[in-house]
């Protein structure tokens, strides 16, 4: 079937995506002008929805914005933006006090604020809301918001095909909703918030839509992307044999949680000072050591030794759902492994959220802004969702209109995708090329890499692409975007001959000097680095 041509929107602000970073975006925005905001799903569905770990801001008085700076920059293992990790500690704390001034509730206790710790935290600093399900609590509660803002249209199942671009300015986007209708939408200022990418890898703790559309879309469009190589694996995900998979927040080792091995040891204080609190690098690692030594699928997680009631209530719906797999964790070892959670990498932004596309920002896990380095801090995730949010909307309010008034003829940019096709007989293909290639990036591009595998995967993956040229229109499309950040992801590893905080090659064991320094790419061009 072809999709049909609907009538073209005007908006001042085209936000793409739902989770924590486009909504606070599209309400911020709400105050200069009109919104329409884009999600390929619903809108409850997001990486920040599923965030259970919390918001990282020093609140305590026994905290400070220097102690978390620190944090920071430390996890990031050298490779960390400083002015733009002291914007986000810094505007951070600010954010989170709005929303508070707002409405929005945190969890409290007899002190006030109830702050965990969590792992590369030297302090308590860690808010959560509904025990670990602080990322729901916060997108609802901006959902909210968003429901009742007139300035506000939102369109679900709707998920954008194109930018409408030159390679200099972004005009806006061509989006298709659910029944295969083109939307063509024209904006002044584009502002891309569509998450990561860590569902492409087999075994993943993002929902399955987390692919890296965005990121593929603004490369397409010409924009610069960077850091692509460091994807963080989450180091307690719940392991089954059947593959079922749930984040086991970091917050439980936070409060006293050991991991063992198969043979009932604890063995991180063998790999860091920090044990069981080092940073996720560390962890993940470690994990991998141990599962390696022994020949394991996974390790155990225990929290046997912590009161049973405080557990239940603290972790209710981990305590649940484990219940469901017949593992009670007041009393039984959690078979945990890692599994890829969070995407470092992504479209290259300036403080205020601006790519090297006139009138295209980004924002949240979809944007590099340098924050996280070769290592992201717990819980700075969703920290950065709102500041670079508000940050990018500032920007686009800073960018001339210019170009965009002066662009009289958008039907030359959109022309090809009058007649984009969806074909049925082609949406089994899809699925099962993309199981494929989620366990070529598993296997040799996960969490320990060597140039031969990442050479195989590179060499797989440009196969699988020149397999798929009968496939047309809508699929294509789609299969080109995963695809593409694919192999971006494996080329990145391949280039940076080093081991770097989630980075690790084993044929470049240790940090090297000489590669303090970003990769950045640009559609048809030469790799290039960027100095700190």
């Amino acid at each position: 079937m072809n999709n049909k041509m609907k009538t073209e929107i005007h908006t001042d602000f085209l936000i793409i995506g739902s989770g924590l970073a486009g909504l606070y975006a599209a309400l911020y925005a709400s105050k200069f002008g009109a919104v329409i905001l884009l999600t390929k799903s619903t809108i409850e569905e997001s990486n920040s929805f599923w965030a259970q770990g919390g918001i990282a801001a020093a609140m305590d008085p026994e905290d400070s914005t220097w102690f978390h700076i620190e944090d920071t920059l430390r996890a990031g293992r050298g490779l960390c933006n400083r002015e733009a990790v002291e914007i986000l500690v810094e505007e951070g704390r600010d954010r989170v006090i709005d929303m508070m001034e707002l409405g929005m509730e945190f969890d409290t206790g007899d002190r006030g604020l109830e702050l965990g710790l969590e792992g590369g935290h030297t302090k308590r600093r860690v808010l959560h809301a509904g025990g670990t399900s602080t990322g729901r609590e916060m997108v609802r509660f901006l959902i909210a918001a968003v429901e009742n803002n007139p300035s506000i249209t939102k369109y679900e199942n709707t998920g954008v095909v194109k930018f409408l671009s030159d390679n200099d300015r972004c005009f806006g986007a061509v989006a298709m909703d659910q029944d295969y209708n083109s939307n063509i939408i024209l904006s002044k200022s584009t502002i891309l918030a569509t998450g990561g990418a860590s569902a492409l890898y087999k075994r993943t703790t993002n929902p399955k839509g987390s692919v890296g559309e965005g990121i593929a879309l603004a490369y397409q469009a010409g924009a610069e992307i960077t850091d692509m190589e460091f994807v963080q694996f989450h180091p307690t995900a719940f392991y089954s044999e059947g593959g079922e998979s749930f984040l086991i927040s970091e917050a439980l080792r936070g409060e006293g949680a050991y991991l063992l091995n198969s043979e009932g040891k604890r063995f991180m204080t063998e790999y860091s000072e920090y044990s069981e609190l080092a940073p996720r690098d560390v962890v993940s690692r470690s994990i991998f050591s141990e599962m390696n030594k022994f020949g394991d699928n996974n390790v155990y997680l225990d929290l046997r030794h912590i009161e049973s009631d405080y557990i239940i209530n603290r972790f209710s719906n981990i305590y649940n759902f484990c219940l469901n797999y017949g593992v009670d964790i007041t009393k039984d070892l959690i078979p945990v492994a890692p599994a890829a959670h969070y995407t470092i990498g992504g479209v290259k932004t300036g403080l205020y959220g601006e790519t090297n596309i006139k009138g295209l920002f980004a924002c949240g896990e979809v944007a590099s802004t340098g924050v996280h380095g070769a290592n992201r801090l717990a819980s700075n995730s969703l920290l950065e969702c709102v500041v670079f949010a508000r940050r990018a909307v500032d920007g686009a309010l800073q960018s001339s209109d210019d170009e965009y008034n002066n662009f009289y003829n958008p039907k030359e940019l959109y022309a090809q995708e009058m007649e984009l096709e969806y074909s049925e007989s082609q949406s089994n293909s899809l699925s099962e090329i993309k199981r494929e290639v989620s366990q070529i990036l598993n296997s040799d591009v996960g969490i320990v890499r060597t140039k031969g595998g990442v050479l195989r995967a590179i060499k797989n993956i440009e196969n699988i692409s020149k397999s798929i040229e009968e496939f047309s229109g809508y699929y294509r499309l789609k299969l080109n975007m995963a695809l593409d950040v694919s192999l971006l992801i494996a080329k990145f590893a391949l280039i940076r001959e080093e081991s770097r905080g989630v980075h690790i090659r084993q044929d470049h064991p240790g940090e090297n000097k000489d590669w303090e320094k970003h990769i950045v790419v640009k559609k048809g061009e030469e790799s290039t680095f960027a100095p700190l």
